[in-house]
C-alpha cells in the first residue's frame, strides 16, 4: 500500500494577514499618537480587516500545516474583533459596562505575554518577524502601562512605536509578496540559520 502526498500549489496566506494586522495597527495608533479620535474607521479595520481577515489567514496556514501561522493569525484576528466589542458593546442599551483603565491594562498585557511567547517563536523564523513580535511585545507593554497609570505621555509613546510595529508588518508583507514574484530577494527577510 502506497500513500500519495498531494503537491500544495496553494498561495502563501502570510502576507495578508501581515497587511492586515499592519495597517490596521498603524491606523489605530495613530489614534493612540494623538492625530485622531477612535472613530469608525479604525473600528471597521478592526473588524473586518485587521479580524476577519486575519482569522481566514489563520484557517489558511492551518490547511498548509503551519501552527505558527495558524496561532498567530487566527488569535491576533480574534484580538481585534474583541478590542472592537470592548468599545462598541458598552455603547449599546444592553447595559453592560465597559473596562477601566486598570482592567484594560490587564487586558493588553495578557495579550503582551502571549506575544512574548510567538516572539520566541520567531527566533526560528527571520529577522523581519522578529522585528515585528519584537515591536508589538513592546507596544502592548507600553499601552498597558499607558492605562494603568492614566499616562498619556506613555499612550502616545506608544502611537508611534506602534506605527513602527505596523510598518514593519507592512515590509514584511511586501517582502514576501515581491521576493516570490521576482524570484530573488527583493526586500530581504533576514533569514536565520536553523542549527
Amino acid at each position: 500500500m502506497s500513500i500519495a502526498s498531494a503537491l500544495d500549489t496553494t498561495g502563501n496566506p502570510a502576507p495578508l494577514g501581515l497587511l492586515g494586522f499592519g495597517m490596521t495597527t498603524i491606523l489605530l495608533n495613530f489614534h493612540n499618537a494623538g492625530f485622531y479620535p477612535l472613530d469608525s474607521m479604525i473600528l471597521a479595520m478592526g473588524i473586518f480587516y485587521g479580524g476577519l481577515a486575519q482569522i481566514i489567514v489563520g484557517l489558511m496556514e492551518w490547511k498548509k500545516g503551519n501552527t505558527f501561522g495558524t496561532t498567530a493569525f487566527t488569535s491576533y484576528g480574534l484580538f481585534w474583533i474583541s478590542l472592537v466589542t470592548l468599545i462598541l458593546l458598552p455603547k449599546t442599551s444592553l447595559g453592560i459596562v465597559g473596562p477601566d483603565k486598570q482592567t484594560m491594562a490587564i487586558f493588553l498585557a495578557m495579550w503582551g505575554l502571549f506575544t512574548l511567547g510567538l516572539f520566541v517563536g520567531t527566533l526560528r523564523l527571520n529577522k523581519a518577524l522578529q522585528v515585528v513580535f519584537g515591536s508589538l511585545v513592546v507596544l502592548y507593554f507600553l499601552l498597558a502601562v499607558g492605562d494603568w497609570y492614566q499616562n498619556e505621555t506613555v499612550t502616545r509613546i506608544a502611537g508611534w512605536e506602534g506605527v513602527f510595529c505596523g510598518a514593519t508588518a507592512i515590509y514584511a508583507a511586501f517582502a514576501q509578496i515581491l521576493n516570490e514574484m521576482y524570484g530573488k530577494v527583493v526586500l530581504p527577510l533576514g533569514p536565520v540559520k536553523k542549527k
